[in-house]
Parts: structure tokens; C-alpha cells; sequence
């Protein structure tokens, strides 16, 4: 990991808001962010769309138990950013894989969120033997379908949408409120979460909604790997209490019979930011419970 460029620290974000350095790992269309801190059994975080600040709060939580890796999809956070017909799953998952990769990961602990869910598990369908358990917080890792469900997407995931929220910025804005990450955070924490997801992230993000929709190619890796070399993992679900309207929690635990599932009492989309510690505690448990 030392090896690794690190990427200068931009002026938005000071030490207090994110404590520390982050590296710059060659992939397929520039480099991506990694952020690696602590020690002992390997954590690795995945969220597709906004970026890693959505971790911070956990990664203090856990980072004396655990070695922390957080990712920044292509073209989010502090990656670089890439052009639009480059944004998918599939370059988060390769983005994923590239980092387990060479970093030379193994008996990892894969901890996805929201799009992170499809990407995590693509990644981890491709190199099964380095991961020893999945957690999905807020997540899914299938096919939508659905009205709903396909709906929302195709909503999120439109042009118009995307325009006007690259002018605009009302999607990071709308989720650094108290019904999405900042329920806990300060005004300049808000404030840096929003710095992190510029213009063309923005455009990004709209793009990853619309990815999802259509990447049958890479829900078809996903459930070959869920029914054949990913079928045993542990798996940890985490959801906030007043947010699985898709009943994600059920069609997990169809998949995986044995999982252990969590609510987090008050939560909503973000349960990692709604009450970190407890998360923490979750997560922290259940290891030790799969690792005994």
C-alpha cells in the first residue's frame, strides 16, 4: 500500500473532517482512491455513487479492531473522474477487483452500500477465494425488478435528472440532510461530503442509478457466484428500521438461509452514519461470532 501515490490533500478537506492520507490506485481509466487504515482482519468498504465520507464515522469506530480499506468508485470522491460512457457497475467492480488484487488481499470482509452492493459482489464473484464474508448495509446484489424498483432507477437514473442535478447539486444536498448522511454531522462535515461529489461525480452518480438498471451482464455473474463459489459466506445484513421499503432484508436472507440480519432502531438509508457505534458493535460481533 505504501507504494501507492498519495493524492494531495484538496483545501475542502482538512485532517479533522477526514484524519487520513489516501493513495491513488492505478486502474482502468486513471486512478481510483483508496484509503487503508488500522490492523487486523481486513475490512473493505464499497459504495457506488457519492463516495467514502459516508464511511468515516464507522472507520473511527472500527479501525482499532480492524484493517479499513474504502474505495471511491471512477469518477466519485476523490478518484478521477472518467467520461460518461466509462461509468458502470462493471468498472466498480473491476475497480474493486483491481484493488484486492494489488493489494493482494485475502480472508477479506466485503462491506457494501447501496450500488456497492452490486459492485462488491461482482467483484467478489471474480475473485471468490479472497473473501471470507459479505456485509450489506442498506443493499442489494440482484437483478431489480419490480415496478418500483425499476422505476426508481429509471427515475434517478435519466438525463433530466442528471442535468439538473449537475447545475444544481441537489442530489448531494438533499443527501447530506437528516433524512441521509448528515443526521449526525456537523455543517462542515456536510459541507465536505458535498465538496467530494463536484459536477462531473454528480453526473456520474445519475449514471451508476442507470447502470444498475440494465446491467443484466453483470447480475448474471452475481447469481452464478451466490449459487456456486460465494453460496457459504457469512453474511451480515444491516438496514435502517424506517428504510427497506423494497424488502431488500427478505430477499437476502432467501439467498442466504443462515444470515444473520440487524435493524438499526431509528435508522434510514445511511444506518452507518445514523448510529455508527452501534454498527460498529454489529459488525465487531458478528466477526468474532464467523471467525471463532
Amino acid at each position: 500500500m505504501n507504494s501507492l501515490p498519495l493524492i494531495d490533500r484538496p483545501e475542502w478537506l482538512s485532517e479533522a473532517a477526514w484524519p487520513w492520507s489516501t493513495r491513488a490506485l492505478p486502474a482502468a481509466d486513471g486512478h481510483v482512491a483508496i484509503t487503508d487504515v488500522g490492523g487486523g482482519p481486513v475490512l473493505v468498504f464499497v459504495h457506488t455513487g457519492a463516495w467514502s465520507f459516508v464511511w468515516r464515522d464507522l472507520l473511527r469506530a472500527l479501525t482499532p479492531m480492524f484493517r479499513c480499506i474504502t474505495i471511491d468508485a471512477p469518477g466519485c470522491g476523490l478518484s478521477d473522474r472518467v467520461p460518461g460512457e466509462r461509468v458502470s457497475l462493471q468498472a466498480s467492480a473491476d475497480a474493486v477487483r483491481t484493488m484486492l488484487e494489488q493489494l493482494d488481499l485475502a480472508d477479506v470482509t466485503l462491506v457494501a452500500h447501496d450500488l456497492g452492493g452490486p459492485a462488491a459482489l461482482a467483484a467478489a464473484a471474480a475473485q471468490p477465494d479472497r473473501i471470507a464474508a459479505i456485509a450489506a448495509i442498506n443493499c442489494f446484489g440482484w437483478r431489480p425488478t419490480g415496478t418500483a424498483f425499476r422505476g426508481m432507477l429509471a427515475v434517478m437514473g435519466s438525463t433530466p435528472l442528471r442535468a439538473t442535478d449537475a447545475a444544481l447539486g441537489w442530489l448531494p444536498r438533499a443527501t447530506s440532510g437528516r433524512f441521509g448522511v448528515g443526521r449526525r454531522w456537523t455543517k462542515d462535515d456536510r459541507t465536505v461530503f458535498r465538496a467530494g461529489i463536484d459536477r462531473s461525480a454528480r453526473e456520474s452518480w445519475h449514471r451508476y442509478f442507470a447502470d444498475a438498471r440494465k446491467a443484466d451482464r453483470i447480475y448474471q455473474k452475481i447469481d452464478a457466484a451466490l449459487a456456486g463459489s460465494l453460496t457459504d459466506r457469512p453474511l451480515l445484513t444491516v438496514f435502517g428500521e424506517h428504510n427497506d421499503p423494497l424488502n431488500f432484508q427478505p430477499q437476502w436472507r432467501q439467498r442466504f438461509p443462515r444470515a444473520q440480519q440487524e435493524i438499526v432502531p431509528g435508522g434510514i438509508h445511511f444506518p452507518m452514519c445514523d448510529d455508527p457505534e452501534l454498527v460498529a458493535t454489529m459488525l465487531h460481533n458478528w466477526h468474532r461470532a464467523i471467525t471463532q
